[in-house]
């Protein structure tokens, strides 16, 4: 089989495209002023609202409810009722509702089908374009902590309805012999590298409650979070977060497990930190990472997953990591042949792509 050709060039086409991403842009924003704003929240508490409904519940404007309520019903997201003219006297009689299953996407932050965090993550982007800007320039980079709490918050709520138990345990699964000493001894430690905001360790003290977590991350206020998330979740005597880097973090003790999820492409120096853990991994024990299930070759043009994962890595990933000094830089667009290599200059001894199913991730064991 032969790849198929790549497009011929096309003004029209190219124009048409740039203005529909114009339109997904424009109303991923209206998305995240209904998150902000507690809109969303406001109709599914009190059900079919008009403008003026809308406006004494949530604590805005008359005018600016009107608005935001039509354009989200002619983009699908809410449904309408009321009159179908346009006269002056009739704009505020409508009444707008949000259908149940996109409540699942807006509102429920464990739901799978979860997004409102997205929007978030992209307008926190966007308000550091401007020392992107500079650092493509300078060659420097952008610090994690400037694209500020809409990042942290954003990649933490698009991950959040992942981390599930059952879920942590199914990825574990695929590595049975660290899955029987997490479930049957008592004393089996994990280290869970680039935590955030901690949701992927409390759901790894869930999924097994014998094991001894740590949760470590770079970002000091992420580990803030964190912690206050696993006491919220009554799990502050078991887990603990520290805010170091993995690369040098002088951990001691024995290690049955160590995870890594959706953090190796962030890492300034990857290499660094497999290193670190490896010597700390029992003889039977492993390193479980998941990052992006990009192609595994550059293509031009390329799927969407690898056009999201790119684009993510020119605004933030890449940025973020230059300012840290990287000592690699892989950017969001992660290869099984780098994570081979990686794990090679790192002294393991074998490197496996695990056969768990993902709609955006690739599982892998890395074995000392």
């Amino acid at each position: 089989m032969t790849d198929a050709p790549a497009p011929t060039p096309n003004a029209e086409r190219l124009a048409e495209e740039i203005l529909t991403r114009m339109l997904s842009a424009l109303e991923i924003l209206t998305i995240e002023v209904g998150a902000r704003r507690g809109l969303y929240e406001a109709l599914a508490a009190h059900g079919p609202m008009t403008p003026r409904e809308l406006s004494s519940s949530a604590g805005i404007h008359a005018r600016y409810a009107r608005e935001w309520l039509e354009q989200q019903a002619v983009a699908g997201i809410l449904t309408v009722s009321g009159p179908a003219t346009s006269a002056p006297d009739d704009d505020y009689g409508r009444r707008f509702s949000l259908p149940a299953e996109h409540r699942r996407v807006l509102l429920d932050r464990d739901d799978p089908c979860y997004m409102a965090a997205g929007p978030q993550f992209i307008a926190s982007i966007a308000t550091t374009l401007p020392e992107v800007l500079e650092a493509f320039g300078t060659g420097g980079g952008v610090p994690y902590e400037r694209y500020g709490e809409g990042t942290r918050e954003g990649i933490a709520g698009l991950n959040r309805p992942m981390f599930q138990p059952e879920m942590l345990r199914s990825w574990v699964a695929a590595l049975p012999d660290v899955h029987r000493r997490l479930t049957d001894g008592s004393g089996a430690r994990v280290l869970d590298l680039g935590c955030g905001l901690g949701w992927s360790t409390i759901a790894l003290a869930h999924a097994f409650p014998r094991a001894r977590l740590t949760g470590i991350d770079l970002d000091a206020a992420s580990v803030e979070q964190a912690r206050r998330n696993a006491a919220g979740a009554g799990l502050g005597d078991r887990i603990a977060f520290v805010n170091t880097d993995a690369a040098g973090a002088g951990l001691d003790g024995a290690v049955d497990l160590v995870t890594v999820f959706e953090a190796l492409h962030d890492m300034a120096d990857p290499i660094g930190a497999l290193t670190s853990v490896r010597r700390l991994l029992t003889p039977s024990g492993a390193v479980l990472v998941a990052d992006e299930q990009v192609s595994e070759d550059f293509t031009a043009p390329g799927p969407d997953l690898d056009r999201l994962n790119y684009a993510f890595s020119v605004l933030h990933c890449l940025p973020a990591t230059r300012a840290e000094g990287a000592k690699v830089e892989a950017g969001t667009v992660l290869r099984p042949a780098t994570v081979r290599a990686y794990a090679d200059e790192a002294g393991y001894g074998s490197t496996e792509v695990l056969p768990v199913a993902h709609d955006l991730w690739r599982f892998y064991r890395l074995s000392p």
